[in-house]
C-alpha cells in the first residue's frame, strides 16, 4: 500500500500557492483540464468510479520486461482489469520507478535527488510477480525470453517496456560512458565536472546545479563565458529538456544579475526548435527576447573534456549545377568539423534501444526507426506488427514522438485494452492517437504546456492560448504532475 504522506503535503503546497491568486484547487484543475482531476482533489469516489469495470475472465501469462513507469502502470491496469491475472515483471533496477521527469528541476535547484526517488516494491501491484534481472535475449518465435542471470521464461504475451539507453559512448572522449539513475563510475569520471553536465541521469541532475552555480560564480569575477547546450541526431526522451535546462540557467543567471557575463548557445541537429510550427514559432519568440542564441543543423561528435572544446558536425546545402529538365539548381548536402569552446556545457546523448531489442527480431527491420532498434509497432494498437501477442509501450516504442512521460500515461491504458482484447480474441478497438505533452519550463514561474498528437497540431486540453507562458502550468508541473504519475498512473487510475 502507497504511503500517501507525500501526495497529501504536495497538495497542501499546491493549495497555498494557489491561494496566493486566490485560485482553488478544484478551478485550478478544472482550468488545466485534468482527466485526473478528481484524484488530486482528493475525491476518491470518482477516481475510482472512473475505474470500475468488469474484470475479463481471459488467461494467459504476461510477461513485462521492464518496470518502469510504463511497465508498472500498466501491470497495475491489467491487475485490475482481469479477474485471474498472471503477471510477471523483469527489472533489475530496484528504483526503476523514479520520477525522471522531475531531474529538470534538480538541476536547477528546485527539488532535491530526494523529491524523485522511489523504490519501485513499494509500488508492484499485488499478487504481480517481480524478477529482479534483465533480459538478454527475446525468443518471439519460440514465446520465450532469457535473462542475464541465465533464466529462461515463457510467455503467452509479452510486453516490451525497456526503455532507452542514453549513448554518450557514440560522442567521441566519452566512450565508455554508461547510465545509470544510481552514482556509476564511469559517469562520474566524465561527466558532471569541469563545465560538462548532462540531466539525463539523476546524478547528473544534482551536479548540473552545482555546475550551474559554478558558472554563476564565474560569471560574478567578472569574466566572459560561454554556455553551451546540444541536441542530438537521434529521438530522445523529453525533447524540451536540452530547452528547459538552458531556460532554468538563463533564470538563474538573471537572478544572480550576471546574465550579460555569459554567451549562451543551443546547437540542435535539426532544423527546427519543435515539430509543431505554433510551438517552434513562440520558442523563437522566447529566445530572442531572452537574447539565447541559436544554430540548427550542429550534431556534437566529440568532446575535449580537458580542453574544453565541443566539436560538431555542421551541415548545409550549397547550390550546384542547374537541372534543364527540373528547371532548378541541384543542392549538394555538405558537412564540416566546427571547435567551439566552451565554460559550460549541458549534452544530451545520443539514444537507442537496449541491445537486447535492438539485436531482435522485435526491432524495426526497415526505415529509420531500425536504426535506433525501436520495437515495431503499430502506433494505434501498440501491437507488435509481426507479432500478435507481443506489445510495446514506451520509450522503447518504435512509434512516431511519445517518448515522454504524458504519452506513456495515454499509451498504457490503450495496450492494456487491447492485449485484453487479443486474450478474449476480439479485435483491437482501443486506439492511442499520439498525444504527446510537453510542459516546457521557460522561467521560473513559467510554462508553456506543448500538447499535441500525430497531427502535429496544438492539441490543448483548454481553450487557453497554448504558445502562452502561464503561471498555472508551472503549478502543474512542479506540484501536480509528480503525485498525478507517482500515485495516479502507478495505481493504474490516472
Amino acid at each position: 500500500m502507497v504511503n500517501n504522506n507525500e501526495l497529501k503535503k504536495a497538495l497542501d503546497m499546491l493549495d497555498s500557492e494557489l491561494k496566493k491568486k486566490g485560485i482553488s484547487r478544484r478551478d485550478a484543475l478544472k482550468l488545466a483540464g485534468l482527466g485526473s482531476a478528481s484524484f488530486l482533489m482528493g475525491n476518491g469516489t470518482e477516481a475510482q468510479a472512473a475505474t470500475v469495470a468488469n474484470a475479463s475472465e481471459a488467461k494467459g501469462k504476461i510477461v513485462i520486461v521492464g518496470g518502469g513507469l510504463a511497465g508498472i502502470a500498466t501491470a497495475a491496469k491489467l491487475s485490475s482489469d482481469l479477474s485471474n491475472p498472471d503477471i510477471t515483471v523483469i527489472e533489475p533496477n530496484p528504483i526503476s520507478v523514479s520520477y525522471q521527469p522531475g531531474q529538470t528541476l534538480v538541476a536547477a535547484g528546485i527539488w532535491e535527488k530526494s523529491d524523485i526517488v522511489y523504490n519501485t516494491k513499494d509500488f508492484v501491484p499485488n499478487g504481480v510477480k517481480m524478477i529482479k534481472d534483465k533480459v538478454a535475449e527475446f525468443n518471439p518465435e519460440a514465446n520465450k525470453v532469457i535473462t542475464e542471470g541465465g533464466e529462461t521464461i515463457s510467455y503467452d504475451f509479452l510486453i516490451v517496456a525497456t526503455g532507452l539507453v542514453l549513448d554518450y559512448g557514440q560522442i567521441k572522449g566519452l566512450e565508455g560512458v554508461g547510465h545509470s539513475a544510481e552514482a556509476n563510475e564511469k559517469v562520474s569520471t566524465i561527466v558532471g565536472k569541469n563545465g560538462l553536465h548532462s540531466i539525463y541521469y539523476a546524478d547528473g541532475a544534482v551536479n548540473t546545479w552545482k555546475g550551474m552555480q559554478e558558472l554563476i560564480s564565474e560569471a560574478k569575477s567578472g569574466k566572459k563565458l560561454k554556455a553551451l547546450y546540444t541536441h542530438p541526431n537521434t529521438p530522445i526522451k523529453c525533447g524540451g529538456a536540452p530547452k528547459k535546462i538552458m531556460y532554468l540557467t538563463n533564470a538563474r543567471l538573471h537572478e544572480a544579475g550576471v546574465r550579460d557575463n555569459v554567451d549562451m548557445w543551443f546547437y540542435p541537429n535539426g532544423s527546427k526548435m519543435f515539430g509543431v510550427p505554433e510551438y517552434h514559432e513562440a520558442i523563437v519568440k522566447q529566445f530572442e527576447a531572452r537574447n539565447m542564441n541559436w544554430e540548427y543543423k550542429n550534431n556534437l561528435i566529440e568532446v575535449d573534456t580537458e580542453n574544453k572544446i565541443a566539436t560538431f558536425e555542421k551541415r548545409w546545402f550549397e547550390k550546384g549545377e542547374w537541372d534543364e529538365d527540373l528547371e532548378e539548381y541541384e543542392m549538394i548536402p555538405v558537412s564540416k568539423k566546427v571547435q567551439r569552446e566552451y565554460d559550460f556545457m549541458h549534452v544530451t546523448p545520443p539514444m537507442r534501444a537496449p541491445d537486447a531489442v535492438k539485436n531482435s527480431s522485435l526491432a524495426w527491420q526497415r526505415g529509420s526507426a531500425s536504426k535506433g532498434g525501436w520495437v515495431e509497432l503499430n502506433k494505434e494498437t501498440l501491437q507488435h506488427t509481426r507479432y500478435p501477442n507481443v506489445f510495446g509501450i514506451g520509450d522503447v516504442a518504435g512509434i512516431p514522438m511519445g517518448k515522454t512521460g504524458g504519452s506513456a500515461r495515454k499509451q498504457y491504458k490503450v495496450l492494456a485494452e487491447n492485449l485484453i482484447a487479443a486474450m478474449e480474441g476480439k479485435e483491437l478497438a482501443s486506439k492511442y492517437a499520439g498525444y504527446t505533452v510537453c510542459p516546457l519550463i521557460t522561467d521560473i514561474g513559467k510554462v508553456m504546456l506543448a500538447e499535441f498528437d500525430w497531427s502535429k497540431k496544438p492539441t490543448p486540453s483548454f481553450p487557453l492560448d497554448p504558445t502562452q507562458e502561464r503561471y498555472i502550468w508551472w503549478l502543474l508541473k512542479v506540484y501536480l504532475l509528480k503525485p498525478m504519475t507517482v500515485y495516479g498512473m502507478l495505481s493504474g487510475k490516472a
